[in-house]
């Protein structure tokens, strides 16, 4: 699908991220999940594991300990318990 996700990583002390990617892989609770743009809306809880941020052909990765994933029409945003860039 052609154009690009909306995408926001926030910790409880900053965000971390906010832009414009192609794709985001996150470790959900039930499963690991990817969401690229125009994905349903759901709403997903994260256990500890990676976050990777695809945009023009680089890959960003943070680990997560815990949080949510909520995907609207508007994009994705990631409010997570604690994030490191790895």
């Amino acid at each position: 699908m052609a154009g690009k996700l909306k995408f926001s990583l926030v910790s409880p002390e900053r965000e971390l991220f906010s832009g414009e990617v192609d794709q985001v892989d996150a470790p959900g609770s039930e499963g690991d999940f990817g969401v690229l743009p125009g994905h349903a809306p759901f709403m997903a809880t994260l256990r500890e594991g990676q976050i990777r941020l695809y945009r023009g052909g680089q890959v960003t990765t943070f680990e997560v300990r815990g949080g949510f994933a909520d995907v609207t029409p508007a994009g994705l945003t990631i409010l997570a318990e604690s994030v490191i860039e790895v």
